[in-house]
């Protein structure tokens, strides 16, 4: 025990089903179902040229599917049928539907092919949520 690094923790892995809006620091391992590409735009004008990529890739596991949004090399890693790992991934919210993101804090890990199949008739981004202010008095 001696050698190990203070502060390092194992990660719990959660399950897509237990994702909730407004919440961060979610590692889960899911398979790559479909890859959309939504954006590409490049800008090659100035020093440094920059192309910005966003794609939504349908992910899930044996528990439901979510809408990843993939950014920039996250694009490159996201192919379909493959299996990953989100570390400290957080849920965005888009027009009422939750989006499972990874933004530079957190990692994307293409992994070894994961034995699960994916539950398809559970997809959390088809559910709509509301905004409601509780005002207390």
């Amino acid at each position: 025990m001696a050698d190990s690094k203070p502060g390092l923790r194992k990660p719990v892995f959660t399950k897509v089903e237990q994702l909730r809006p407004g919440t961060s620091g979610h590692t889960l391992t899911v398979k790559v179902v479909n890859v959309k590409m939504v954006m590409q735009k490049g800008r090659s004008d100035g020093p440094q040229s920059r192309q910005m990529r966003i794609a939504e890739c349908l992910v899930g596991d044996e528990t439901g599917m979510i809408i990843f949004t993939a950014r920039n090399d996250q694009v490159d890693l996201m192919k379909e049928g493959s299996t990953v790992i989100l570390r400290n991934a957080k849920i965005d919210m888009f027009k009422g539907s939750m989006r499972l993101a990874v933004d530079k804090w957190g990692r994307v890990e293409v992994t070894d092919a994961a034995s699960f199949t994916v539950k398809e008739d559970n997809n959390l981004s088809l559910i709509e949520y509301e905004l409601v202010n509780v005002v207390v008095e």
